[in-house]
């Protein structure tokens, strides 16, 4: 063997079977030897390097399903905030916004818009515009391995660009083609951002049209949907249904119940999920162990506004008679980007600003607060900080409900995914953290899960929704993706204080048999690459 790892406790994956203990061998990347204690079977694997797992559980790798790494894969070689955590697999390209397909134009709308997830890029060599190229870019050796989504915000700035309009039957053609040559070229399905201009302005008759190509290509649909708070019911509902009418696979993007009017509500968007799976809908869904969510300040503004891209939005923002209009909306009525729900600006608070100027004044505060330092009204500061930070600036939204976030994560369809963003002075502690919170704290802590349970919600049934055949369990056979971590101590480290910090109780994390974390440190090995999309059954 190249590799044995001796006396581990076996956590296989399926959720079902119990802990064991065994000698783990490893030849050419794969699982290639189990040889369980007290089977007997004879001699115990050797092999060129020997670790001793005395008390570590070894686990599959942990698939996080909904990551923001698209361009910190390629910019970090690193890549130590998913590495630690013992994720092996992240799956790009979410909320409908990314990097390819692409031409220049749409490249450079695309990296103004998502500065506040990923930064401007300055530091990416942007030598692709298809999937297909973005994919052979990540094989050239990335930190951990990637699956992509096509982004249907993307999509539509190709085909019809920044209008608030339906798309006529030749755009939609353009983009059910897009949609096409993305999974051809090995994209494991379509992402939405409904929240998010200017995929918010497709209307369903058009999704459903891109869902059919999703679906005649064996991928899944994964929506940011059209609200998280006063309409999350309703908004769940409609992508169930426009998935099923569809025949598409549907996974439900951090399938949070955000806002004071949704505290306690998670028992009705499982009913509703009952419901459907008992029709037989394909559903899964993934969240993070959190309550703040986090995305760009500019994500508040109504739909409206961003009508024609982000030079129309920083003149409108500029413009005090139409300044005045969008604040009415944020403040009186409810913005559709703020998911129907007025704002409070004590919630709001700044994680990270794309000018390092504006740093020191932001930074770690709420909207309310720095209004007050300023004596101003928040939306003045809201304002000023928009302009100035070019709707780069990021934010957490502390808006969640710790009972919600516990229900959702029992069902037998979840899955683990940390909505990442790395970007920032101040990021949500999920970057860094929601694997190994979910073992620490909600595992070890509180028993949520048993620790069979949640190995499974972070690998074989992330595996299973990518239909991944050999990864997510260990089996001989399957891909040496491998994570040895202590039960008694593994503990995310990073907080809402000091995000970036490392987890601690994770010493040995393997792609592909090589060692990317050894004894608690990152090596220099570049394992990762690109995961394309299985031909359709």
């Amino acid at each position: 063997m190249d590799t044995v790892l001796r006396n581990a406790t076996v956590i296989d994956g399926t959720g079902e079977t119990p802990p064991y203990r065994a000698d783990v061998g490893l030849a050419e990347g794969r699982i290639a030897a189990i040889c369980r204690e007290g089977r007997g079977g004879g001699k115990r694997p050797s092999g060129r390097r020997v670790i001793d797992a005395q008390g570590l559980a070894l686990s599959p790798g942990f698939i996080d399903m909904h990551a923001h790494s698209d361009l910190a894969l390629l910019a970090d070689p690193a890549h130590e905030a998913k590495a630690a955590q013992g994720v092996t697999l992240e799956v790009l390209g979410q909320d409908g916004l990314s990097y390819a397909p692409v031409d220049d134009r749409t490249l450079d709308e695309v990296r103004t818009r998502i500065t506040g997830w990923n930064g401007d890029g300055r530091d990416v060599a942007f030598d692709w515009r298809t999937v297909g190229e973005y994919l052979d870019r990540l094989d050239r050796g990335v930190a951990v391995n990637a699956a992509y989504l096509v982004p249907q915000g993307t999509v539509r700035m190709l085909a019809v660009g920044w209008e608030d309009r339906p798309a006529t039957a030749a755009e939609t053609g353009h983009m059910r083609r897009l949609v096409a040559e993305g999974l051809e070229q090995g994209a494991v399905g379509l992402s939405s951002g409904l929240t998010y201009p200017p995929g918010m302005y497709a209307d369903d008759a058009e999704l459903t049209e891109l869902c059919r190509v999703v679906a005649r290509y064996g991928g899944y649909y994964c929506p940011h949907h059209r609200s998280y708070g006063a309409g999350a019911i309703r908004a769940y509902g409609e992508v169930i249904a426009l998935a099923r009418g569809a025949g598409c696979a549907l996974h439900l993007a951090h399938a949070v119940m955000n806002f004071p009017e949704n505290a306690c509500r998670a028992p009705e968007l499982l009913a509703l999920l009952d419901s459907a799976l008992a029709e037989g809908c394909d559903i899964t869904l993934d969240t993070y162990p959190y309550t703040p969510g986090c995305t760009t300040l500019a994500a508040l503004l109504p739909g409206w506004v961003s009508a024609g891209g982000p030079d129309a939005v920083l003149a409108r923002l500029r413009d005090d008679a139409t300044a005045a209009r969008i604040r009415h909306a944020l403040e009186a009525e409810g913005s559709d980007g703020c998911h129907g729900t007025r704002v409070d600006w004590e919630t709001v608070e700044i994680s990270g600003v794309a000018t390092p100027g504006l740093a020191a004044s932001y930074t770690g505060k709420t909207i309310a607060r720095a209004a007050r330092e300023r004596g101003e009204e928040p939306w003045a500061t809201a304002r000023r900080l928009l302009i100035e930070d070019r709707l780069g600036t990021t934010m957490l939204h502390h808006v969640g409900d710790e009972g919600n976030v516990r229900t959702i994560m029992r069902h037998r369809v979840h899955t683990g995914g940390s909505d990442g963003i790395l970007h920032g002075a101040k990021p949500h502690p999920r970057a860094f953290g929601t694997f190994p919170h979910y073992l620490g704290r909600y595992v070890r802590e509180l028993g949520v899960l048993s620790l069979e349970e949640c190995v499974a919600h972070l690998t074989s049934r992330p595996a299973a929704r990518l239909r991944l055949p050999d990864r997510g369990l260990v089996r001989e056979g399957y891909r040496a993706d491998l994570v040895l971590f202590d039960p008694d101590t593994v503990a995310a480290g990073s907080t809402f204080e000091a995000p970036r910090a490392l987890p601690t109780g994770i010493p040995y994390v393997l792609i592909a048999g090589r060692f990317v974390m050894e004894d608690g440190r990152r090596t220099d090995v570049l394992a990762g690459r690109s995961v394309r999309r299985a031909p359709a059954a």
